[in-house]
């Protein structure tokens, strides 16, 4: 029975490396404080103008972009556990200087800083669980970091709202504080797990091997597909609400159904889709995300648009398991960590071009354009990832 059809019908236990990934995790979210509110912290305590500050927010958004690659590089290089640790002690550090900056040169650059440094860790925790655990086991492990971070930003933006009256400051002091704590995780109970290099690959350069691999640059294309159709939830869905006549605070409580679904539900899908198809659930479960969205074409109530929140929260739920799991599968072992951020990059990619694309069909198409082509394109990547199964298949059988 291959391994990639079918996860071991009695799950074994998690290591406990994986579980100290998982408490890292939690801890980071828990004081994921200061990116939410950065912008409100600019205006009211820096008195910059909203356009400055949405621009100094962006920075931070060009070096989560950046982290990506440097990430991966590092977790094959210098090694995941070092990487994670320059992350989580170095964000740390970014946030205090950026919560003190006063000129705007610093500003800039601290708030660079604390994007590149504060997702670091994003390829190097993606490529560890890929080394400590067995094909089968990775669906369930990448599942539950999931709900983890969720579980952890769903309480911080909670309680950041709670510090924030006691003065922005604070924020930073207990974002930066979290942060260690979580570097201080790492150090103390997550080995080392980089494989050792063969002779004939160590070194590899990244871009020659890539540029060979067809299958890879197709999922490439097909993760930026799925966070163009992501993003509308936090750009163009808001803007077409209010157009329906719902109010802010509408908005803000329908998207919380976003979180609550996957807090509530997706424990209890994890084991269950550590039994599916990788390729092929992935490949559902953008088109499940997608179809969510083309829900807005013939919604225009409260409860309309929640419904189509819970459907592609689902969706989110699916691709969020699996799609480390067959980006693991598909990366050449010594090149693990950079194709992990790679990947990340990719969906980066997606969050810039999301907003920007579906802000203007919006604008110049109208509300039932947009939502039919989040239709359209979720279907297009369903067919393209459905028709890359047997490849995928076929490369993770190579490279088990």
């Amino acid at each position: 029975m291959s391994a990639i059809a079918v996860g071991n019908p009695t799950p074994t236990a998690l290591p406990r490396a994986f579980w100290a990934l998982w408490v890292c995790q939690l801890v980071n979210r828990l004081g994921s404080f200061v990116q939410p509110f950065l912008v409100l912290y600019l205006t009211h305590d820096r008195h910059l103008s909203a356009g400055t500050a949405g621009a100094v927010a962006a920075a931070v958004g060009a070096g989560s972009v950046c982290a990506q690659l440097v990430g991966g590089w590092l977790s094959d290089r210098a090694g995941r556990r070092v990487t994670m640790l320059i992350c989580f002690f170095g964000t740390g550090a970014a946030l205090i200087l950026l919560g003190s900056a006063r000129s705007m040169v610093l500003i800039w650059m601290t708030a660079f800083l604390v994007g590149l440094l504060g997702d670091l860790f994003r390829p190097a925790v993606q490529a560890t669980v890929a080394d400590l655990l067995q094909p089968t086991e990775r669906v369930r492990a990448y599942g539950l970091l999931f709900w983890a971070i969720n579980l952890g930003f769903s309480v911080s933006t909670v309680s950041a709202g709670v510090l924030a009256s006691f003065g922005y400051g604070l924020l930073f002091w207990v974002n930066a504080a979290t942060s260690v704590i979580a570097g201080l995780v790492i150090w103390t109970m997550v080995p080392e797990s980089r494989p050792a290099p063969e002779d004939n690959s160590a070194g590899r350069a990244l871009l020659p091997v890539v540029a060979r691999d067809t299958v890879f640059l197709m999922m490439v294309l097909i993760q930026i597909g799925y966070a163009t159709i992501y993003m509308q939830g936090y750009s163009t869905l808001p803007l077409a609400m209010a157009g329906d006549g719902l109010s802010a605070r509408t908005y803000g409580l329908v998207i919380a159904l976003n979180g609550v679904v996957i807090v509530l539900v997706q424990p209890f899908l994890g084991r269950w889709m550590a039994k599916l198809d990788r390729p092929k659930l992935l490949a559902a479960s953008m088109l499940v995300v997608g179809l969510g969205f083309g829900l807005g074409a013939v919604v225009h109530t409260w409860w309309g648009y929640a419904l189509s929140v819970v459907v592609w929260t689902l969706g989110e739920i699916g691709f969020a398991a699996v799609i480390g799991a067959v980006f693991a599968d598909l990366a050449p072992i010594d090149l693990r960590g950079r194709y992990m951020g790679l990947s990340g990059m990719a969906f980066g990619v997606g969050t810039v071009i999301g907003p920007l694309a579906g802000t203007n069909a919006l604008e110049h198409l109208g509300p039932t354009a947009t939502w039919l082509g989040c239709a359209v394109l979720g279907v297009a990547i369903f067919i393209g990832q459905y028709a890359l199964a047997p490849a995928l298949h076929a490369r993770a059988q190579s490279n088990a």
